[in-house]
C-alpha cells in the first residue's frame, strides 16, 4: 500500500500558507506495466492500464485533422515521429540515375516499376513497397521494392539526399535521388535473386514490369502497424 510519504505532492505557487493541492490520481510507469493509483479519502485503489487508455484520456477532447491529403493517399496516422501518410503510385516508367562507379557519371536508365506504396513523413526518408494493384484491404500482400537504396525491411537509405517536407513530393524525390549499387540488394527478384544490376539492365527501356517476378514481403496491415509505432509486427 502506498503511504502518504510515498505520494507525489504538488503545491500551488504563492505564499507558504497556500493550501496543498489534493492528489487524486498517480500514474506509475514500470518496465513491464503501467499502474494507475487513485486516492479517495482514506482509501487507495490500483489498476493496470494500457498506454492506449492513457492516450485516449488525454486526447478525447482534442480535435485531430489530417488537413488536405495528397492525391492518391492511402491512409494517415500519427506515428512515433509525427505525421505519416501512405501514398500510392501506379505502375509507370521512372527515369533513374545509377552510380555504378565512384567518380564517374551515373548511368541514366528508364525503368518500368510496379505499383508502389510509399509510407512518408515530412522531411524523412520513406518506406516503400511494391503492390500488384492499389491496396483496398489490410490483408493484401505487399512485395519487396526492386530497387537500390532500400533496406530489406522497406526503409529507404537516404544517403546525402534530402527529402522534402511536403509528403506529396516524396515518391518523386526518391526517384530523383542518385542510386548506388552498394548495400544489401538480395531477394528483390525471383529471376535475379542475387543480382539487382542484372534486373535493372533487363528492365531498362521496357514499358511494363514483370509482376510475376516480385518477391512477397508483408501485408498492408503489418505496414500500417509499423507506421503507427506498434512493435511485434515483424515481417521478413
Amino acid at each position: 500500500m502506498t503511504t502518504d510519504a510515498e505520494k507525489t505532492g504538488w503545491s500551488l505557487p504563492g505564499p507558504d500558507d497556500m493550501p496543498r493541492d489534493k492528489l487524486q490520481l498517480q500514474l506509475e510507469v514500470y518496465d513491464e506495466t503501467l499502474l494507475l493509483r487513485g486516492f479517495e479519502g482514506d482509501s487507495v485503489w490500483v489498476r493496470t492500464v494500457s498506454a492506449d487508455e492513457i492516450a485516449n484520456v488525454f486526447t478525447q477532447h482534442l480535435g485531430f485533422s489530417s488537413g488536405l491529403l495528397p492525391q492518391d493517399a492511402l491512409w494517415w496516422n500519427q506515428g512515433e515521429t509525427g505525421q505519416v501518410v501512405a501514398l500510392w503510385r501506379p505502375p509507370q516508367v521512372w527515369p533513374v540515375a545509377l552510380q555504378r562507379e565512384a567518380f564517374k557519371p551515373p548511368a541514366r536508365l528508364r525503368l518500368p516499376m510496379p505499383g508502389l506504396v510509399f509510407v512518408c513523413s515530412p522531411g524523412r526518408a520513406p518506406w516503400v513497397y511494391a503492390a500488384l494493384s492499389r491496396p483496398t484491404d489490410a490483408d493484401e500482400q505487399l512485395y519487396r521494392m526492386p530497387a537500390f537504396n532500400v533496406f530489406r525491411d522497406g526503409r529507404v537509405c537516404p544517403g546525402s539526399h534530402k527529402f522534402p517536407e511536403e509528403v506529396g513530393l516524396i515518391p518523386e524525390s526518391f526517384f530523383q535521388s542518385y542510386f548506388s549499387g552498394t548495400g544489401d540488394t538480395r531477394e528483390r527478384s525471383k529471376k535475379h535473386p542475387d543480382n539487382l544490376h542484372a534486373l535493372w539492365e533487363e528492365l531498362d527501356g521496357k514499358t511494363e514490369y514483370p509482376v510475376e517476378d516480385l518477391v512477397p514481403q508483408c501485408t498492408v496491415a503489418q505496414v500500417i502497424a509499423a507506421s503507427q509505432g506498434r512493435r511485434g509486427y515483424g515481417y521478413r
